[in-house]
């Protein structure tokens, strides 16, 4: 059954997120809520609505006893599971705060989360993490208790800077809490905070982002509009839960809508969880699609010209088809009679081969977080893929835009949901207003304003324009480049036209007070070698500063920016082989450039890359 009238009339009733899980439970109480694979087992567990029900009561159960204030912070750093959705939600029923953390954020960051939302409770994966954390410079003195959900803890555990916190095993902490009486739920209202999400902090420190109840249900019910999505469907959750686009997409729409959620082992075994789940429904980051886009196009590298010729023919009929369907701009090539004969041809000899990696029966897909490659969004849609792009913020809870099935034009994030206002501000600005729009930053009253417009809009610090009711987002007003020339560049396009070519996994682009605009790059495995053979140089990091290795590179950067202004194209590249990743803290949690901190890794090459130049 998918979300109607009916339904949504009774999601409506729902004033609380423990409210609507509540609802779910009592609707479907015996469907697949969660699967998730154990590794003891090898196989996949699937938990009923009813089963989680109870899970959540014993969450909240050991939550009660520790006798926290209204509004207490619970922070989760827990990978996407059935037990960080069940510390959530119990954090939620009793009308405390949820903070959640990426898993994989560095120890430093999370602990200046911790002391900067005034965290009581922390629950983490397990004792090394905490080690690490409570190593860090920063005070938690508000934490009380931190949870270990796997492995041991020694007999004497690390404490942090302001002092000793109880340790204990969850399974144990909630072991004790099974036999007590279930916890009192408190009166929530629909005003309260329902999370405190931390923004990646591409340039700076992170800011908590204070959404409510209302904020979130909003976007919810705003989202059941527009997305036909039923108890028949399974997501597979691979965004980290300190995403508030999984979070609000991949979280909560599927308990509006009754459907199974799927968690993947880990990022590295998306493909074969893919196989395995088989989802009907995909909440992803643009990085997702762009590695299987690179895989297609190096396995298209290594196979024979017919089988090239074929792919490139059913990429190139299926955009055709794609764009007559939803009445895009006529795209360029054969005539419609003809298209139409070889689509069903091209679908069977190899679009559906495609497909398949994706388990072969995705309703759809959808795309946010960042701005999409138009190569890669035209391969997949040619290929039948239903990938639909859409636009938000942390600080709108998130979605304020999206394309659907019916009308998806993916030059655009799509049209504005219901509920939602936009406008162009000053400086092409696109600016916000509506219900799920945040109350403001977590203990920054001057940020908070400064967000806003004097009469209430949203600054959303992206540049867009409005056509035919559909928004297109032109640029980030932050990260333009200003060269000393006075021309001006938008670096996020640039680096998606990079990143279109197989030899480059990633991109970062400069040229703020400079003469001219360089490219700093990581390079694919697999193309870097074929390259090497190419040019005969041996297949390692030394060679990467040779000449013709650069020359070779530059080339390839040029031609993928050749539809830039001459200012634009970058006229310098530096190679390296190690990826930027959240790890080395050059990725925030959401895989968007750290710039500030790629700036300071490149400080060194960069005044290489202009003194040479001159």
């Amino acid at each position: 059954m998918e979300i109607g009238n009916r339904s949504a009339a009774a999601l409506g009733a729902s004033t609380t997120l423990g409210e609507l899980f509540a609802w779910r439970v009592s609707q479907t109480p015996q469907a697949e809520a969660y699967r998730q694979f154990d590794a003891q087992s090898a196989q996949w567990i699937s938990y009923t609505w009813a089963e989680m029900a109870a899970r959540v009561a014993a969450c909240a159960a050991a939550l009660a006893a520790l006798e926290l204030p209204h509004a207490a912070k619970v922070a989760i750093l827990l990978p996407n599971g059935v037990e960080a959705v069940c510390i959530d939600q119990a954090s939620l029923a009793l009308g405390m705060v949820p903070v959640p953390m990426h898993a994989l954020d560095n120890p430093d960051s999370i602990a200046y989360i911790v002391n900067d939302c005034d965290a009581s409770v922390l629950v983490v994966t397990n004792y090394a993490q905490w080690a690490a954390i409570a190593g860090a410079a920063a005070a938690m003195p508000a934490l009380k208790l931190v949870a270990v959900a796997g492995g041991d803890i020694p007999a004497h555990p690390a404490a942090p800077a302001s002092g000793p916190v109880m340790l204990v095993a969850l399974r144990d902490w909630l072991a004790v809490a099974a036999g007590s009486s279930p916890a009192r739920l408190p009166a929530v209202a629909a005003a309260d905070l329902a999370a405190i999400v931390y923004t990646s902090g591409t340039t700076g420190k992170p800011k908590g982002v204070m959404l409510t109840h209302a904020n979130i249900l909003a976007n919810v019910r705003a989202l059941t509009g527009c997305v036909k999505v039923g108890t028949a469907d399974v997501f597979l959750s691979f965004l980290p839960l300190s995403h508030t686009f999984e979070r609000t997409v991949g979280y909560y729409l599927p308990i509006a809508a009754g459907s199974c959620v799927a968690y993947v082992r880990s990022v590295a075994q998306i493909a074969d969880d893919l196989q395995a789940v088989r989802p009907t429904a995909l909440v992803s980051v643009p990085r997702i699609y762009e590695r299987f886009h690179a895989k297609l196009e190096e396995t298209m590298a290594a196979s024979g010209a017919v089988t090239r010729a074929l792919f490139a023919l059913a990429q190139a009929v299926g955009w055709r088809q794609f764009s007559r369907r939803q009445h895009l701009p006529p795209a360029a090539g054969g005539a419609a009679w003809l298209d139409a004969l070889l689509e069903p041809l091209t679908r069977r000899l190899v679009a559906r081969k495609v497909l398949a990696r994706f388990g072969g029966r995705l309703r759809f897909a959808v795309c946010g977080g960042a701005p999409m490659s138009q190569a890669v969004a035209q391969c997949f849609l040619g290929m039948g893929l239903p990938l639909l792009q859409g636009y938000g913020m942390t600080e709108t809870s998130p979605v304020v835009c999206n394309n659907t099935v019916e009308d998806n034009w993916p030059a655009t994030v799509g049209k504005v949901l219901d509920g939602v206002q936009v406008r162009i501000g000053e400086n092409q600005e696109l600016q916000v207003r509506g219900a799920s729009v945040m109350r403001g930053y977590w203990k920054r009253p001057e940020d908070s304003a400064n967000t806003f417009t004097g009469d209430g809009w949203l600054r959303t610090g992206d540049q867009a324009s409005i056509v035919d009711g559909r928004v297109r987002i032109t640029g980030r007003i932050k990260e333009i480049i200003v060269t000393s020339t006075g021309e001006k560049v938008a670096p996020a396009d640039l680096e998606l036209a990079i990143i279109a070519d197989a030899l480059f996994d990633q991109a970062f682009v400069i040229g703020e007070n400079r003469p001219f605009v360089a490219a700093f790059v990581v390079l694919n495995p697999a193309a870097w070698a074929a390259l090497a053979r190419r040019l005969n140089v041996a297949d390692e990091p030394a060679s990467l500063g040779l000449n013709a290795v650069r020359d070779a590179a530059l080339a390839q950067i040029q031609q993928m920016c050749k539809s830039f202004p001459a200012y634009a194209v970058p006229r310098a590249v530096r190679m390296e082989l190690t990826p930027w990743s959240i790890e080395n803290s050059l990725m925030t949690p959401t895989l968007k450039l750290k710039r500030k901190n790629l700036l300071a890794h490149f400080e060194g090459e960069t005044e290489d890359v202009y003194r040479k130049r001159g």
